[in-house]
């Protein structure tokens, strides 16, 4: 399975939403970059650092841009009219999504379709860590509990 199709099937639970915007609002966290991270069940340092790399770069270039003008469209902004506002929203958050999608098979490729067999909790603190600052490890196991 992609990481793509993982990650949707993942986002679907109970849960990981949640987990994954405390994540990124509260921490500063790259969910795109934790989840492919649990995917790839990887703790390796190096192949980590070269994806925090490549994700922060692309966090930076295209994601948070993105996400930015997404969320300022949110509320009423008169005398914009309110559906031209929101068709225009819905098209920014097509575009946020895509470029999550872009980052996350750029992810894949770097992994390769190896999976490296580290549990879900030990490949997003080894994620975190790479990241950054790293989130509390109380955060990251609720998406690990989540995400089984």
């Amino acid at each position: 399975m992609s990481l793509w199709e993982w990650t949707l099937e993942a986002y679907a639970q109970p849960g990981v939403p949640e987990a994954c915007l405390a994540l990124q609002d509260a921490h500063g966290q790259n969910t795109s970059f934790l989840l492919w991270a649990v995917w790839a069940e990887t703790v390796d340092a190096e192949l980590l650092a070269r994806a925090a790399a490549a994700a922060r770069a692309w966090d930076e270039t295209a994601l948070k841009p993105l996400r930015a003008v997404r969320r300022a469209l949110k509320p009423a902004l008169p005398p914009i009219d309110d559906g031209a506002r929101e068709g225009l929203r819905e098209d920014v958050k097509g575009a946020e999504l895509r470029a999550e999608r872009v980052l996350m098979e750029t992810l894949e490729d770097m992994a390769g379709r190896r999976r490296a067999g580290a549990p879900a909790l030990a490949a997003l603190k080894a994620a975190s860590a790479a990241w950054g600052r790293p989130a509390p490890e109380e955060t990251l196991a609720e998406l690990a509990e989540a995400l089984h």
